[in-house]
């Protein structure tokens, strides 16, 4: 492996690779030049997964690189035909983001119970107004992703006191942890008990707009929704139509259908939505721990050994045995 081509797109800013000097030729490269590159590469690193350059630029036929790594949890951006169809192992940054997002979850929760914004408003205005807040210990979640992040939200939520539904793809019976895990047919059913629901799902075709019209129709008043998976997931309109009707009670989007947002986006002026620019996971030091985690597989693919985190590409994640 001396000889081997790492090639890495993106690189503001770049990766802390120290661990591959002298083992192996890193090659920076951004989206115009990506197609040219994937040839000679043995390794891509999809440092910039913001991007959907890998998609566009998979080569279908010749050599193509025999393991492609995203320094992110969900692979919706590189997955492509091509790319699904070859022998290329994907792996992805399982473990990195768990338990920041399953952080930044429980304070929005938080915030929104104690209706903390309110008081940040009535303190612009210097305005004395005793209010009566949500009691989060009993209130119930729906928690749809049973990936690492479904899991660790669920978690930390169950540890304030909240009741937690989790909902994946299939039925498990007997969860260590939460007892039972809902199938994704039973979502309908959950969602009039919810006073939260938070989407964590991965970004597939079946999951692309799950929470339209339907879903907010069957939310009760009193339910606030928080999506921190994919912005696709979430029909934006329907959701805007919800909150502006008063249908649900709020709602916080950390993720979006087009991001960056511009700044005439009418999702900036929506009553009681937080909207936050894809940040949840992103806690001092993350990068770095994103680049010590691709150099420990880095490690596994030299010594010919079986790499962490391969994503099932057919079901866009790494299963949960």
């Amino acid at each position: 492996m001396s000889e081997s081509t790492v090639l890495v797109l993106g690189s503001d800013p770049p990766p802390k690779l120290d661990r591959l000097t002298g083992r192996t030729r890193v090659i920076y490269t951004d989206e115009a030049s990506l197609s040219g590159l994937l040839p000679s590469a043995d390794v891509l690193l999809a440092w910039d997964f913001t991007s959907d350059a890998i998609r566009r630029a998979w080569p279908e036929k010749g050599p193509k690189p025999g393991w492609v790594h995203t320094a992110s949890a969900g692979v919706d951006r590189l997955l492509c035909p091509a790319l699904i169809a070859d022998d290329t192992l994907v792996t992805n940054a399982r473990g990195v983001f768990e338990q920041p997002i399953a952080e930044y979850v429980a304070g929005l929760v938080i915030a929104m119970a104690k209706d903390f914004y309110g008081s940040w408003e009535l303190q612009r205005q210097r305005r004395w107004q005793h209010r009566e807040t949500i009691r989060v210990a009993g209130t119930r979640a729906v928690v749809v992703g049973s990936g690492p992040i479904g899991r660790a939200i669920g978690s930390t939520l169950m540890a304030l006191g909240v009741k937690v539904d989790l909902v994946g793809r299939r039925a498990r019976p007997d969860d260590p942890e939460f007892g039972l895990v809902h199938p994704g047919e039973a979502l309908n059913g959950l969602l009039p008990h919810a006073d939260w629901v938070v989407c964590a799902a991965p970004l597939t075709e079946s999951s692309r707009g799950m929470f339209g019209k339907e879903a907010f129709s069957l939310m009760p008043p009193r339910a606030r929704f928080i999506n921190i998976g994919r912005g696709p997931l979430v029909v934006e309109d329907d959701l805007v139509a919800a909150l502006r009707g008063w249908r649900i009670a709020a709602a916080a989007l950390d993720v979006f259908e087009q991001e960056p947002l511009t700044t005439d986006s009418p999702l900036w002026d929506v009553p009681h939505l937080i909207v936050s620019p894809h940040m949840s996971g992103d806690t001092l030091g993350w990068r770095d721990a994103l680049a010590e985690q691709f150099q420990d597989n880095f490690d596994l693919w030299s010594a010919g050994r079986p790499l962490s985190n391969v994503v099932d590409k057919r079901l866009g994640y790494v299963p949960v045995h």
